[in-house]
């Protein structure tokens, strides 16, 4: 059985770099080239929809403005290749870039125009789709969700009024959550709605180094569960 929709925690960029005595940008450089092995994998096993989560809003307001503006930048260069290939355009996987970024980040170096070119390019695909969680937290998400509703919807308040209401409110459920680093813990109520029934992988493995072997034990892992949904 593969998973419809897997999201990915890609945790221990800095620590891995760290542990090989370089600037922490270099993991975030090594992080990007794991993200783009990973997520072609998982589009070639299978899945439909795939989601990382690049930088919560912490990481862009409490880290230093060096690492952030770097973070950005190679997320910026990525798409950059991405629209010059146009990779995901002759994959036809949908592109969403979704967190509170643009409110967060004075100066983006441009990834707000690439983003945009992007989302633009891709917005009628089906068949894959990417998202990218950026600048997001999943407990402002879901306080946003409900001022939203209070302010259109009235008294009328159900599971179809919450899931429009969302940032995320396009994406179906998520089946796999799959975090490295070797920390199994929740962040910031990260997508809180859509892993309501979600069955999670936790592995040791920093991001940089998680690589399509364990991608495989992970997805292995999935097929083995009974998945019961509450029954």
């Amino acid at each position: 059985m593969i998973p419809n929709h897997v999201a990915i925690i890609p945790d221990g960029n800095r620590r891995w770099a760290r542990q090989h005595a370089l600037l922490a940008w270099r993991g975030h450089e090594k992080g990007v080239e794991r993200f783009n092995e990973i997520v072609n994998a998982l589009f070639k096993r299978g899945v439909s929809y795939v989601t990382l989560w690049a930088a919560s809003e912490d990481n862009l307001t409490k880290r230093s403005k060096r690492e952030v503006a770097v973070l950005v930048s190679l997320l910026n260069d990525w798409l950059k290749k991405e629209l010059d290939s146009q990779e995901l355009v002759k994959n036809e996987t949908r592109f969403r870039f979704i967190g509170r970024w643009r409110s967060i980040l004075a100066h983006d170096g441009g990834l707000e125009a690439s983003v945009r070119k992007m989302e633009e390019q891709t917005k009628s695909f089906e068949k894959h789709n990417l998202t990218i969680l950026f600048g997001y937290d999943g407990q402002r998400e879901m306080t946003e969700a409900i001022k939203k509703i209070k302010n259109t919807s009235g008294n009328k308040v159900g599971n179809e009024e919450v899931q429009r209401a969302l940032w995320t409110g396009e994406l179906p459920p998520i089946d796999l959550v799959i975090r490295t680093g070797g920390e199994p813990h929740w962040s910031a109520g990260f997508m809180m709605w859509h892993t309501a029934n979600s069955q999670f992988y936790f592995s040791r493995t920093l991001w940089p180094q998680f690589n399509r072997k364990e991608l495989e034990t992970a997805l292995d892992d999935f097929s083995k569960r009974e998945r019961r949904f509450g029954k």
